[in-house]
């Protein structure tokens, strides 16, 4: 918090889902977590609401209570294989004063039906684990490629 009036000219953030993503609502109420997605958001509108001229936040697809606080819908959903890695992972971007990523390498969904990532019910092959978190939220690197060189090539040609 104490870095985000440095004069930075492009902030990519990604800031903590656990209580903010759709996939975990239903434990809010069950544990009383509500204190704790509160929380999460306040510091994702935080850093939404940066003196930063160029932003993009990535999350997972938020639940209705996490965007009534962030304030804002997201302005993109991408997936992985839409950048050359063959797994499905719905992820959101909000975006300011920065163009929406093209797709770089499309790829077909695989002819058994599932990406990589998932089991033949479509679900995500990592059970329960102490890292399980930590390896679900690594971003995948042909959408960090992207990134950086379409943001970049937008910056350095005088994208406003």
């Amino acid at each position: 918090m104490d870095i985000l009036s440095a004069g930075w000219d492009l902030m990519i953030a990604h800031p903590p889902c656990t209580r903010l993503a759709n996939s975990g609502v239903s434990w809010l109420q069950r544990r009383n977590l509500w204190n704790e997605m509160t929380d999460g958001a306040n510091f994702f509108k935080t850093l939404m609401d940066a003196p930063i001229d160029h932003i993009a936040i990535e999350n997972p697809i938020p639940h209705k209570y996490a965007l009534q606080i962030i304030g804002k819908k997201y302005d993109q959903i991408i997936q992985p294989w839409m950048f050359g890695d063959p797994e499905s992972k719905a992820t959101c971007l909000w975006l300011k004063n920065l163009p929406k990523l093209d797709p770089t390498n499309i790829l077909p969904k695989p002819a058994k039906g599932y990406w990589n990532n998932q089991t033949p019910s479509g679900q995500n092959k990592l059970g329960p684990s102490a890292d399980r978190a930590h390896n679900r939220s690594r971003t995948y690197p042909g959408i960090a490629l992207a990134m950086a060189d379409q943001w970049v090539k937008y910056l350095l040609e005088g994208g406003e």
